[in-house]
């Protein structure tokens, strides 16, 4: 599988604009063989945009929006990842993030479990025990969000539940660049699984974003790895990569589950 990746500056409020440098990130993906393209949290809308505005442009995982990037995926046939403020059905405001296959239909959309700090616990509820892994291209496909990749339990969850993938929109902010250059690496390593790391670059209000989003490997190689400018990242994934490694480091075979 060709996955590419979006790291840009965020563009809060302003969600048709969103749309549009989606539908220009699918086309150039698309352009360069890309199966799947991965955005960063809260794309459609921005990240720091505070409690009323998350209220005001919150749609339902199959709202207006999400009908909009079915079109791109389906007009590029490209599956798209990317993050944007829900409301569910109890009326309650979830930081997301959705999984649209190139077909256009819904695979997964998972809400953000581990809320970080005043600024994601005044705008959003935190998600339920929902960690669901999904099937995109053959490849067995799980999702977290910022914070979640930090608590190393998520990773574990979705790996034994057979993910292969592990797909980590997010909005991580300096002076927080050690989650990027190594809690991500570490992620695939202990987990023999792919990771991808979509964040922003460049400022939002007070929030300068530390970039260094990332492709890696199940053995915690980068394949690929952005600066702090926006880019579009692209890496190939192998299988056969994620059955060597899980040969070579059998944590997952090994692991005491009787005392976790």
């Amino acid at each position: 599988m060709r996955i590419a990746l979006f790291q840009g500056t965020p563009a809060p409020l302003d969600v048709p604009g969103n749309l549009e440098r989606l539908q220009q990130q699918a086309h150039l993906a698309a352009e360069r063989g890309a199966q799947l393209l991965v955005c960063p949290e809260m794309f459609l809308s921005g990240y720091n945009i505070g409690l009323e505005h998350a209220e005001r442009l919150a749609e339902a995982a199959d709202g207006a929006s999400a009908k909009g990037v079915a079109q791109i995926a389906q007009a590029h046939r490209l599956a798209i990842a990317y993050g944007y403020p829900e409301r569910g059905n109890d009326g309650a405001i979830y930081n997301s993030v959705q999984l649209i296959d190139a077909r256009g239909r819904s695979l997964c959309n998972y809400r953000k479990t581990h809320l970080f700090g005043n600024l994601d616990r005044s705008m959003f509820s935190p998600g339920a025990d929902h960690f669901p892994v999904v099937e995109l291209d053959g490849w067995k496909v799980g999702l977290l969000i910022c914070y979640d990749i930090e608590f190393p339990e998520n990773a574990r969850r979705l790996a034994l539940g057979g993910a292969e993938l592990i797909l980590v929109p997010t909005a991580n902010m300096a002076p927080y660049d050690f989650v990027c250059q190594v809690t991500v690496r570490s992620r695939a390593q202990e987990n023999q699984c792919y990771l991808v790391y979509a964040n922003y670059c460049g400022a939002e209000g007070e929030i300068q974003y530390c970039g260094q989003s990332s492709i890696v490997g199940p053995d915690g190689s980068l394949l690929a790895m952005a600066g702090h400018e926006e880019c579009q990242l692209l890496a190939d994934l192998e299988r056969q990569r994620v059955l060597q490694g899980r040969e070579a480091f059998p944590y997952l075979e090994d692991l005491r589950k009787d005392l976790h």
